[in-house]
């Protein structure tokens, strides 16, 4: 990797770690700047200013992490009921990133920037996005496939589904207590089960 793209790469790096720590808005170009040991010209050089760096955080940092563990998971040839728990078991209660106290990086910046700054809303709404529709799908290939019952309204379940998700986030930012999420897998379980031809 040439210099400038290492150094590129450190940025977001370094950048991405402090702005899940302490927040988007109260993470300065100062904090950022004294932790990545670059000069503000070598910032400027590689981001135009703060937001196109945290627009790049998402694209890049986060888009992967997010394809890799909340959408392939979701791709694989076998029942959806048992996939969509798996993951959301792995993503709650074995994920070494995902801090309880910390919340989910992607639901933070969405509370943080999408209300207000456009650019940051039209990301994270293609990555939600695209978690949705895979959830959907896998539902829909569970009818096919005699997994999931045929009156399931597989976009209304994965609204249920993400929501729900989502909200055991914050709730467990609050209590710090990963309880709280073993008592959502729980409730979970009962409710993928009730979409399921198995019952």
């Amino acid at each position: 990797m040439k210099k400038a793209a290492a150094t590129r790469l450190h940025i977001l790096q370094k950048a991405f770690e402090l702005i899940y720590n302490q927040g988007y808005q109260t993470t300065s170009l100062d904090d950022i700047l004294a932790t990545t040991q670059v000069t503000k010209g070598a910032f400027y050089y590689h981001f135009k200013n703060k937001d196109e760096m945290g627009i790049a955080i998402i694209e890049e940092m986060l888009k992967p992490v997010i394809t890799s563990g909340y959408i392939a998971p979701l791709e694989k040839e076998a029942n959806p009921v048992e996939l969509i728990y798996e993951m959301m078991q792995h993503l709650l209660l074995k994920n070494e990133f995902l801090k309880i106290e910390l919340g989910c990086p992607a639901a933070n910046f969405v509370q943080e920037m999408a209300p207000w700054h456009e650019q940051f809303s039209k990301v994270l709404s293609e990555l939600t996005a695209t978690w949705e529709k895979t959830i959907a799908e896998s539902l829909e290939k569970g009818k096919r496939n005699g997994y999931i019952q045929k009156d399931v309204n597989s976009k209304q379940a994965t609204i249920f589904i993400l929501s729900g998700y989502w909200g055991i986030r914050n709730l467990g930012k609050l209590e710090k207590d990963t309880a709280i999420y073993k008592a959502y897998l729980k409730q979970l379980k009962h409710y993928l089960s009730s979409l399921s031809t198995a019952g």
